[in-house]
């Protein structure tokens, strides 16, 4: 089967329109396509677990119903992906997943339609077991030790004796469960178990180093330790060595599929002189006899011991920078290309490389952007013709403005949008006021029912704000005229009926008028005081 079924079409255009884009990336990452996950797929994932409004458990639901599967290929890839968020996913994923009760239950997963099938079974068994000890694991020390801080300073090697004794097996069951994936390299036959075992891999390097870590704390701590820790501290010591050997197993195979030598860390084994010397101390511990030992040859043989783990543990940071690096350079990688093709867009299409808003254009790699217009800047002395129409605030008029009742696009006698005529000096910004006011004091008394006077646009002093808004204002020919009298509903013999407990008479405001002039801008507006008084009433 090769290619997307149409089961993983239909589902995805399910997921399309009921708008679940984080269910969809989930599909379409564990498609029915004999191939790793699409790292744009995981990636989407990845910066989803970031999000502080991704609903964590719907993420991790919709992984766990995909691992119930019957094809193998869609339970191998929800396993990869559900590994891929754990590891590079943010912290809350893996905290719910330690939170549960139950995670992957696949001890039984047997898929019947194919020889290829009955084989990746196998290992899909393995592999959830792996990631079902690694979510217990963080729930029992609340951190992933692949993750931890390593060296000198790290957690393993600051860890006192007690929790350190508890929290090196914990490390030993992880490290057994990965290791029992036992995966050949003749058996990595496809895309999806190769993405498995490549996280498989990884985990065992960063495992590994903070188990070799915990081991040097102990070492330095055993001839301190009382007897049932020295005890305690022997066995660990020897399934290290157990340990040590299988790990370097899965390296070989790792360095089989072609995964670079650089990558992969070198183990030193401490001297065999050590187990013989921690042996001897438990004995006399135990007040058992032994060989006699001065303590210069106790420290001299765990110092050397101590040395060969270091330089292991050197190794180990040696491959995390590598990986970072490669990681940086791959992202910087990403990012030229993503500049080139941008470039090569806006050499095709340099009209798209500026917009009205922005007046910036990025063509042929550099920033050109437009020269911003100084409203405040003076003009030039040499420019004598433009008497200063570059200041903002600048009263001359630069325009005389025909106010012809005869125009035909007009509003209440007024052109609707008049244009002015434009100056020479197009960059400055000249405002008339005195036609500004004129056109709005108009449209205004108009609005209001009065009339203008043909000659008040005659009255303005020319240049002279002050003289023309103060003939505007002592103007007394506008005169405003009470509309007639409005008949009520009922016909021209209609009388009113006034109940018997009022005396009040509403046809007396029917009738009334104003005979005062009503001058709204002048001072001392005078009103009817008739008509005030018949309004209150």
């Amino acid at each position: 089967m090769s290619g997307q079924s149409i089961t993983d079409r239909i589902t995805a255009a399910q997921h399309s329109v009921t708008g679940s884009a984080i269910t969809k990336t989930v599909c379409k990452s564990t498609t029915h396509e004999i191939m790793g996950p699409k790292k744009k797929h995981l990636d989407y994932l990845i910066q989803c677990t970031n999000e502080m409004n991704v609903n964590i458990p719907q993420l991790a639901d919709t992984l766990f119903e995909r691992a119930i599967n019957t094809s193998w290929v869609v339970v191998f890839k929800s396993l990869t992906a559900t590994h891929h968020l754990m590891v590079y996913g943010n912290e809350r994923f893996i905290q719910y997943l330690a939170s549960r009760n139950t995670l992957f239950n696949l001890s039984n997963f047997l898929d019947k339609s194919g020889l290829q099938g009955y084989d990746m079974s196998t290992f899909i068994r393995r592999y959830s077991r792996y990631l079902n000890e690694k979510a217990v694991s963080y729930r029992q020390v609340a951190f992933d030790f692949t993750k931890v801080k390593r060296g000198s300073d790290g957690v393993m090697r600051t860890m006192n004796t007690e929790k350190l004794l508890k929290t090196i097996p914990i490390i030993q069951n992880q490290m057994d469960v990965l290791l029992d994936f036992n995966v050949n390299a003749n058996e990595l036959t496809n895309g999806v178990i190769n993405a498995a075992f490549m996280l498989l891999f990884k985990d065992a390097i960063r495992l590994f180093a903070a188990y070799n870590e915990g081991i040097i704390n102990l070492l330095e701590k055993y001839f301190d330790m009382k007897k049932v820790q020295c005890k305690e501290g022997l066995d660990i010591y020897k399934k290290f060595l157990t340990r040590m050997t299988r790990i370097s197993e899965f390296l070989k195979v790792a360095e089989q599929v072609g995964i670079d030598r650089g990558d992969i860390p070198d183990l030193s084994q401490a001297p065999s002189s050590l187990l013989d010397a921690l042996e001897q101390h438990l004995a006399s511990l135990e007040g058992k006899k032994v060989k006699d030992s001065t303590a210069a040859s106790r420290a001299s043989t765990l110092s050397n011991a101590v040395s060969s783990l270091a330089n292991t543990g050197i190794s180990f940071t040696r491959v995390d920078e590598r990986e970072k690096l490669a990681a940086l350079e791959e992202e910087q990688s990403r990012l030229r290309a993503l500049k080139e093709q941008r470039l090569l867009e806006l050499q095709k299409n340099p009209s798209a490389a500026t917009t009205d808003s922005t007046p910036i254009s990025t063509v042929g790699g550099t920033i050109h952007s437009a020269p911003a217009i100084d409203l405040f800047s003076t003009p030039s002395s040499t420019n004598s013709t433009s008497k200063a129409a570059n200041e903002l605030l600048d009263l001359q008029p630069a325009f005389q403005q025909s106010l012809t009742p005869s125009a035909t696009n007009t509003w209440g006698g007024f052109p609707a949008s008049p244009t002015p005529q434009q100056p020479q000096n197009s960059q400055g910004l000249n405002v008339d006021f005195d036609s500004v006011f004129v056109f709005l004091h108009t449209l205004t008394l108009q609005d209001m029912g009065m009339t203008l006077n043909g000659q008040q646009a005659h009255k303005l002093v020319s240049n002279d704000l002050d003289s023309s808004l103060a003939n505007l204002v002592g103007s007394n020919d506008l005169h405003w005229s009470q509309p007639g009298e409005k008949k009520l509903t009922g016909g021209n013999n209609w009388q009113p009926k006034t109940a018997p407990s009022t005396t009040w008479n509403p046809a007396a405001m029917v009738g009334l008028t104003l005979s005062q002039t009503f001058n709204p801008i002048g001072n001392g507006a005078n009103i009817n005081k008739t008509f005030l008084k018949s309004v209150w009433l």
